[in-house]
């Protein structure tokens, strides 16, 4: 039964090619969290604003 797996080290090429290859980029952050915030700020001050008109 062969094996699937290459081994990088098993050959130059395979082992240039394996630690030449450009790393994943990240994910992007969500921005989630930051529409949570700053709902939750707006709520705050209209809610100071009308406590303090009242």
């Amino acid at each position: 039964m062969s094996d699937n797996s290459v081994d990088p080290s098993g050959n130059t090429e395979a082992f240039r090619a394996f630690t030449q290859s450009p790393s994943p980029e990240p994910a992007p952050a969500s921005k989630t969290p930051l529409i949570v915030g700053g709902a939750v700020v707006a709520v705050v001050l209209v809610a100071l604003i009308i406590w303090l008109v009242a």
